[in-house]
C-alpha cells in the first residue's frame, strides 16, 4: 500500500514523480524565505505578505492549482499593486509554471495557451513603448510590462493549466470558481467595512496619506459627505469593475447547481458582491454589469433560464431600489454629475489627438509619459491634466501605438473565440460555467471603455486568468480523443 501523500497526488511518470516534488519543496521554501526576509525590511504588512507568499509556495508544491492561481492574484493585488512592490506576483507566477511543468503528469497535464505565436509577438512589440515610458518613471517601468503584458500572459497560461485532465475537468473549473469567489467575497466584505466605518483593514500608511489628500477631489461624491469605497484597488472605479466582472462566477455556480444549500451560499455571495459594487458608486461598472447580465442570458446554456432570469433580475432590481433608496439616489446623482460625461468625452478626444500624432509608437507605456506628452494635445474640455485616457483601448493606442492595440484586440478576440468553442463542445452544467467566465471577460471589456480595465495593473491579470480557464485547450482535448474504450463524448454531437 502506498502511504505517502506525494505518491497519491503525483503518480505520473517521469518528472511528475514523488522524488521530483520532494526535491522542489525545499528549493521553493528557501526562495520564499529569502524573499520574505527582503519584504520584512519594508514593514509589518510586507512581512505578513511574505508569510502569505510562503503559504502560496507550499500550495504550489501541493499542486492545489485553483488555490495557487487565486493566491497569486491576491498577492498581485495587495503586494504588487496596493503596497507598490510591483514584481512579486509575476515572479511567483513564473515559479508556479516551472513547478507545474516539472511535476506534469496524467492527472496534471501541461499545456500552452492558445495563439502562442500572437502572444510572443505582443511580448516583443511592447518592449519599445514600455522602455520609452519607463525611462521617465521607475514606477511605470516596474508596472506596465510586468503586469499588463507579461503578467497577463502568465495568468492566462496558469488559467489554462488549472483545468487539468479530462476526468476532473469540470470539478477543477468549478473549484476555481469556488475559490476565486471566496476571494471576491473577502474583498467585498473589506469594501463594505470601509464604506460603513471609514476603516481600511490592513491598510498602508502611504495609501492613507494619499487618500487623505485626494478624497474630496476623487473619492467623494460631489455635494455630499459620502465616500466611495476603493478597498485595495484604491480607486472606486477599479474596485467596481472588479465586482462587476466577478459577480458572474457565483451566478454561474448558482445556475449550474440544483441543491438548495449550495444555492443559498452562492446567493449570499452574490448579495455581498453586489452590495460592495453599490458602495463604489461606479457608473461605468454598473453599465458594464447590466450589459453582462444580458450577455449571461446568451451563454446560460438552458432555455428556461433565458425566461426565468430576466424576471429574477427585475425583482432584484426592484428590491434594491426599495431597500436602498439613499444609495440609488446617490448613484443617479453621481451619474448625472455636471462634469462626469463631458470630462470623459474630452479626455477621449485628447487621446484621439495623441494617437493621431503618434500612430505607430505611441507616447510610451507610462503614466508620466502620457501626462507629459499628451498635454500639448489636450482639448479645452479637459480642464485637468490626466495620466491616462480612461479607456483601455485608447490607452494601448495612445501609449504604445495602433499596431499594439490591434494585436491586443486580436488576442482578446481569439481568447473569446476559443472560449466560445469550448462552450459549444461541453455539456450543459459545464457550459454554464464557461458562459459565466465569458461574461466576466465581456463585462471587463465593456467597462474598459470608461476606465483603464484591461490596462490596469491588478484588473488585467485577473481578467486574463478567468479567460485562460474558460478558453483552455485542455477542455477541447477531451473531445479530440476517445475516452473509455473509444466512445466519443456527448460534446462531439453538440459541436
Amino acid at each position: 500500500m502506498k502511504s505517502s501523500v506525494w505518491e497519491k497526488i503525483y503518480r505520473g511518470p517521469g518528472l511528475g514523480s514523488q522524488n521530483s516534488v520532494t526535491t522542489l519543496i525545499p528549493l521553493v521554501l528557501i526562495v520564499a524565505l529569502l524573499v520574505g526576509g527582503v519584504l520584512g525590511i519594508l514593514g509589518p504588512y510586507a512581512c505578513a505578505a511574505a508569510i502569505f507568499a510562503m503559504i502560496a509556495v507550499i500550495v504550489i508544491a501541493l499542486h492545489q492549482d485553483a488555490l495557487t492561481v487565486t493566491l497569486i492574484a491576491a498577492l498581485h493585488l495587495y503586494v504588487d499593486w496596493y503596497l507598490g512592490l510591483h514584481l512579486f506576483a509575476p515572479v511567483l507566477a513564473i515559479a508556479a509554471l516551472c513547478v507545474f511543468y516539472l511535476t506534469r503528469s496524467a492527472r496534471h497535464p501541461w499545456t500552452a495557451p492558445g495563439a502562442l505565436w500572437l502572444w510572443i509577438l505582443f511580448l516583443i512589440i511592447t518592449i519599445y513603448p514600455a522602455a520609452r515610458g519607463g525611462v521617465l518613471m521607475l514606477y511605470d517601468a516596474a508596472s506596465f510590462y510586468p503586469s499588463d503584458i507579461l503578467g497577463a500572459f502568465l495568468m492566462l497560461w496558469l488559467g489554462a493549466i488549472v483545468v487539468g485532465d479530462a476526468k476532473h475537468r469540470e470539478a477543477n473549473i468549478r473549484l476555481f470558481f469556488h475559490v476565486f469567489t471566496i476571494f471576491a467575497v473577502l474583498l467585498a466584505i473589506h469594501t463594505i467595512i470601509q464604506a460603513t466605518t471609514g476603516t481600511i483593514l490592513f491598510g498602508s500608511s502611504h495609501i492613507d496619506d494619499f487618500l487623505a489628500r485626494s478624497d474630496i477631489l476623487y473619492y467623494q461624491l460631489a455635494g455630499t459627505t459620502t465616500d466611495r469605497a476603493g478597498s485595495f484597488f484604491i480607486d472606486p472605479n477599479w474596485n467596481g469593475a472588479f465586482f462587476a466582472l466577478v459577480f458572474f462566477l457565483p451566478l454561474g455556480l448558482f445556475v449550474s447547481k440544483t441543491s438548495i444549500l449550495p444555492r443559498i451560499c452562492y446567493l449570499a455571495e452574490m448579495v455581498l458582491i453586489l452590495s460592495a459594487l453599490m458602495f463604489t458608486y461606479s457608473t461605468g461598472s454598473w453599465i458594464a454589469f447590466i450589459a453582462g447580465l444580458m450577455t449571461f442570458l446568451i451563454f446560460v446554456g438552458r432555455m428556461r433560464y433565458r425566461f426565468v432570469l430576466p424576471i429574477v433580475f427585475l425583482i432584484a432590481s426592484t428590491l434594491i431600489v426599495l431597500l436602498f433608496p439613499g444609495q440609488v439616489a446617490l448613484q443617479l446623482q453621481h451619474a448625472q454629475g455636471t462634469n462626469e460625461l463631458s470630462l470623459r468625452v474630452a479626455v477621449w478626444q485628447t487621446a484621439l489627438r495623441v494617437i493621431q500624432a503618434y500612430p505607430l509608437t505611441g507616447v510610451g507605456l507610462g503614466h508620466q509619459a502620457y501626462l507629459t506628452r499628451s498635454n500639448p494635445y489636450r482639448v479645452p474640455g479637459q480642464f485637468v491634466a490626466l495620466s491616462h485616457p480612461h479607456d483601455s483601448y485608447l490607452e494601448w493606442a495612445g501609449m504604445a501605438g495602433i499596431p499594439v492595440l490591434l494585436v491586443f484586440l486580436a488576442l482578446l478576440i481569439v481568447a473569446l473565440w476559443q472560449a466560445w468553442r469550448n462552450w459549444r463542445l461541453v455539456d450543459v452544467p459545464l457550459r454554464v460555467l464557461i458562459g459565466s467566465g465569458i461574461t466576466s471577460a465581456v463585462t471587463l471589456s465593456i467597462n474598459s471603455i470608461s476606465i483603464n480595465g484591461w490596462t490596469h495593473f491588478a484588473l488585467a491579470p485577473i481578467g486574463w486568468l478567468i479567460l485562460g480557464v474558460v478558453s483552455s485547450p485542455l477542455i477541447r482535448e477531451k473531445y479530440r480523443e476517445t475516452e473509455g474504450g473509444g466512445e466519443l463524448c456527448r460534446g462531439d454531437q453538440i459541436a
